[in-house]
């Protein structure tokens, strides 16, 4: 009689446990360093993306500071937007009417009667927003005669952030948020 026991299932689900807690650490890691640091930060950086939105999509989009050419002639349309925040000035700010100036991305579509998403027009980059002109002040990082769209980022952006602002992209939910609001502007 044999009183062996077979302890292969018992460790492959040791080492799927540590799997998935690896990837669980990796995650909160990869979602507190994009928060820049601790949680008391999450719901001023909401305020300050609920504000950036709130003016860009009460500006004018040929007013959007460099997309002018882009946007002119929709001064009749609405424009639906979306943000992320890279950082802010100063950094050590608790609340919003602290925050003057405001790093991040924007992506921003022009709804005018019944356009789908894939044909609107699109203001879309990086963006500094000072927060403490009235009205706010809008900058994007667009190329000119004389400087690249790359030369432009790094010129508006501070070098902690620059990295960052040359990925164009925004979380999934804010994605999905844009989108929704974007159908509904546009009459869908």
């Amino acid at each position: 009689m044999s009183t062996d026991v077979d302890t292969r299932p018992r460790r492959r689900h040791l080492w799927i446990a540590a799997a998935l807690a690896g990837t669980l650490v990796a995650v909160l890691a990869t979602q507190w360093i994009t928060r820049a640091g601790g949680s008391d930060s999450g719901d001023l950086r909401t305020q300050i993306a609920a504000r950036m939105v709130t003016v860009l999509e009460s500006t004018p989009a040929e007013q959007h500071g460099g997309h002018g050419a882009h946007a002119a002639g929709y001064s009749g349309s609405t424009t639906v937007c979306g943000v992320r925040i890279f950082g802010f000035e100063p950094p050590g700010a608790t609340s919003l009417d602290m925050v003057d100036v405001v790093y991040g991305h924007h992506l921003c579509g022009i709804a005018e009667g019944r356009r789908h998403w894939d044909g609107a027009v699109k203001l879309v980059g990086p963006v500094v927003m000072r927060l403490s002109t009235d009205p706010p002040t809008i900058q994007v990082a667009e190329a000119t005669q004389t400087a690249t769209f790359r030369e432009r980022v790094l010129e508006l952006i501070p070098a902690q952030y620059q990295a960052v602002a040359f990925e164009e992209s925004l979380d999934p939910s804010t994605m999905a948020e844009l989108r929704r609001r974007y159908d509904d502007a546009a009459g869908f």
